[in-house]
């Protein structure tokens, strides 16, 4: 309830991308029926994007009620590019169920934690996420088999067989709520235009900061 903007947050940013329809679901009544800012947005029931969509995200907004980890399990036997945000990374850290399901995927699948979510995926303290960044990132990568942005100042990206990356792009003023569920969006939507996992993780997380360093010129 009251988070309708993560998801709009997302939806947005992937229109922007170039996600030729975007779909977006919300557990909670909104109070409206269409983004006024784009309305080529399309308001769906949540329980049926898994069939419409090429390639799927979940998690902005989502909290984590009983319905929310219903679509959780729903969203990881996606047959498509699957992108894990925010709640639902919280629902997986504290559902061995989810988890296993996750690491059975065969599709590909993005997970965007900051070091909070990657803190309970790994059940440690955030202090020990952050003492080792790049350690972590890469457990992660290799539990889960899933490309892995562990999102912070010179994020890591990290491949389930070991390889890695550090982005140089970015701004302070990225450190505000929302910024996130953008990045969500700008993955997605080149996961939608059918972009291989790695590289549609590598130039999202790279055109954020790039962006955010464009606007930060501008004043």
């Amino acid at each position: 309830a009251g988070m309708a903007g993560a998801g709009l947050l997302a939806a947005r940013a992937a229109l922007r991308l170039g996600a030729g329809k975007v779909f977006l679901g919300l557990l909670d009544d909104p109070g409206f029926a269409v983004d006024p800012l784009f309305p080529e947005i399309m308001l769906r029931p949540v329980g049926d994007l898994h069939l419409r969509a090429t390639a799927l995200a979940i998690g902005p907004g989502l909290g984590k009620s009983d319905m929310a980890s219903q679509h959780v399990r729903r969203a990881l036997a996606f047959s498509g590019p699957l992108l894990l945000d925010a709640d639902a990374l919280n629902l997986i850290a504290a559902n061995p169920a989810l988890q296993t399901l996750l690491t059975q995927r065969q599709a590909p699948t993005v997970l965007t934690p900051h070091p909070t979510e990657a803190a309970r995926l790994l059940r440690v303290p955030v202090s020990e996420v952050q003492a080792d960044r790049l350690g972590s990132a890469r457990e992660l990568a290799k539990r889960f088999k899933a490309c892995l942005v562990l999102k912070g100042c010179g994020s890591v990206l990290a491949m389930a067989d070991g390889r890695w990356f550090i982005n140089t792009s970015g701004h302070g003023g990225m450190a505000s709520a929302g910024m996130g569920d953008v990045l969500s969006g700008i993955i997605l939507a080149l996961l939608a235009q059918a972009w291989p996992v790695e590289q549609a993780m590598l130039a999202g997380v790279h055109l954020h900061g790039i962006a955010a360093e464009r606007l930060a010129r501008k004043g």
